[in-house]
């Protein structure tokens, strides 16, 4: 069986993820700030959403991958990764900006649903 779900919510975070690095290296560039955050707290929240992304989304990615090669049905394995990349998405724009504390809520609620829905399709 060949994966026909998972590379597209695969790609599309993978571009998230490119996305969120991006302006990371843009503030580090405009800040002159090559390691660590330098006490800025901008650099922080940016640099906190890309590692949160990088943390969450493969873990996310790789439960849909399995979901997906034991037979999970395609409408369940599309609302997973839906939530995953709406949660991504949500939490990512939550922390490179001002703290949106719900956005950032949401973001964490459907990435918790993407990942659990996944571990039990993966079981089934």
């Amino acid at each position: 069986m060949t994966p026909s779900v998972t590379p597209i919510y695969a790609a599309v975070l993978a571009l998230l993820f490119v996305a969120l690095s991006m302006r990371v290296i843009g503030l580090r560039f405009r800040r002159r700030v090559s390691l660590g955050d330098g006490g800025d707290a901008e650099l922080m929240q940016r640099i906190r959403a890309q590692a949160n992304c990088a943390e969450y989304a493969p873990f996310g990615v790789l439960l849909l991958l399995i979901a997906e090669l034991t037979g999970a049905p395609v409408w369940a394995l599309h609302l997973s990764g839906l939530c995953l990349l709406a949660g991504r998405l949500a939490h990512g724009v939550a922390l490179s900006g001002r703290m949106k504390f719900a956005l950032r809520k949401t973001g964490m609620v459907l990435t918790f649903t993407s990942i659990c829905l996944s571990a039990i399709l993966g079981l089934i």
